[in-house]
């Protein structure tokens, strides 16, 4: 879908993801490392806890189908060797701070002068822009910002981070997407755009319904582990079984109401609960703790019903059991859960890849969507550290690739410009 386009990789951590996301879709991605190697790389774990450049499975994550260069941006060498590459190239990613590049030498305005198509993508905590855009910070920062962590935790208890760090893989996200708008953009004028990403805002989607409660004077968001809270009532969802964690819909009302019930049905054949416990009504039974009909004593009694419940069997009999009689619950899965589901393995979801360096192939994450006409293929491995340095630097340069009118022509912008025009090959 992009194999005639090239991208110039200057991201690190998770903002790597957007780059990983072109190349799936099939555009040549330079990842341009410092010589040392870009920091994702010295994040572990490492394969066979080996601490090393290459070795890296935070890095594997976020940067198969690219190729790895090395090049100092402080020197002179490197931004010529830099500027050559931007002069063939569709896109260029970065995370640096804001303002950064523009002191190199290398910023926008100067890419653009020499390639008027580029599409430029800036990936930062706070954007380009405003009183934080200079801030230091981190994706944990990011993630603060955003009002997540507003919700994670215990409510007497300070918030707790998410495990695995998210601002930067959504904003690398949505950064794709908006590098292929632009991309669009400029088959329609021929020109490239400079897109501000800002981690925060990116962030701050995952929670937008809670963003907009306080205008409308709503309740606000408070922590309860394992649940929410509502006024005085703490509403409970996770649960413990015998080899893990489930999570259970309790709720109420026309909707959730109904499978409330049939859930009490299950509690009560197995024991745990009386015939008058079951036979609630679970419909009106949130109505009822809200007006005092029923005290909220009584929907902490139901609660421990359910635990009771779920610490006598195993994920796969909750699972099953709730499906065949329509319950609302769902095994919390781990990484060993995921190897195993029978539904991502009818997917083909997870897929060797071969890694000559080691010698075997390793088991990856499978594609992020499946297109009917093209497929995304793993066309190599994460790289080495500089591995194509030599290659990259000593191909000779082909012209940035621009999509015809049906007519054949382009873009009034491209007009006159013989050494920007190519071939969509």
């Amino acid at each position: 879908m992009l194999s005639p386009y090239r991208v110039v990789d200057l991201t690190d951590e998770g903002a790597m993801i957007c780059g990983q996301i072109l190349g799936d879709l099939g555009a040549d991605v330079i990842l341009v490392e410092p010589s040392a190697g870009a920091h994702a790389r010295w994040t572990g774990p490492y394969v066979d806890d080996l601490s090393d450049v290459d070795r890296s499975l935070n890095f594997w994550s976020l940067n198969r189908n690219k190729r790895s260069i090395t090049l100092d941006l402080s020197t002179s060498y490197a931004r010529e060797n830099l500027f050559r590459l931007v002069k063939t190239s569709d896109f260029l990613i970065e995370s640096f701070n804001p303002g950064y590049l523009d002191r190199l030498g290398i910023g926008y305005q100067a890419l653009a002068e020499i390639n008027p198509a580029l599409i430029m993508i800036s990936i930062t905590p706070f954007g380009q822009h405003g009183p934080k855009a200079n801030w230091a910070a981190t994706d944990l920062t990011a993630t603060a910002a955003s009002g997540v962590l507003f919700m994670t935790g215990d409510e007497d208890r300070p918030p707790v981070h998410v495990s695995i760090p998210q601002a930067y893989l959504n904003a690398g996200a949505e950064a794709a997407v908006g590098a292929l708008i632009a991309l669009r953009a400029r088959e329609r004028d021929g020109v490239g755009q400079h897109i501000d990403v800002s981690a925060q805002t990116a962030m701050m989607m995952t929670t937008a319904f809670y963003l907009l409660a306080p205008g409308w004077n709503d309740h606000p968001a408070e922590r309860v582990g394992g649940g929410m809270k509502q006024g005085h009532l703490r509403l409970r969802f996770i649960f413990s079984c015998k080899d893990g964690h489930v999570n259970v819909t309790f709720l109420f009302g026309t909707v959730f109401g109904p499978s409330s019930r049939r859930l009490f049905e299950w509690i009560y054949e197995d024991g745990f609960c009386d015939a008058a416990t079951r036979d609630k009504d679970w419909s009106g039974f949130g109505l009822h703790l809200m007006n005092g009909t029923e005290p909220a004593e009584e929907l902490a009694r139901c609660t421990e019903c359910i635990e009771r419940f779920t610490l006598s069997h195993t994920k796969a009999e909750l699972s099953e059991g709730a499906t065949r009689r329509k319950i609302l619950l769902v095994p919390v899965s781990n990484v060993e859960d995921l190897l195993r589901s029978e539904q991502l393995k009818s997917r083909q979801y997870w897929t060797k890849v071969e890694h000559p360096e080691l010698g075997r192939q390793v088991t990856y994450p499978g594609t992020f969507a499946k297109f009917s006409q093209t497929r995304i293929q793993y066309r190599q491995r994460p790289p080495l550290l500089g591995e194509h340095t030599q290659e990259v630097l000593s191909e000779p340069r082909a012209l940035v690739r621009f999509t015809p009118r049906p007519d054949g022509s382009f873009p009034p912008a491209l007009e006159g410009r013989d050494s920007l025009r190519g071939r969509h090959d």
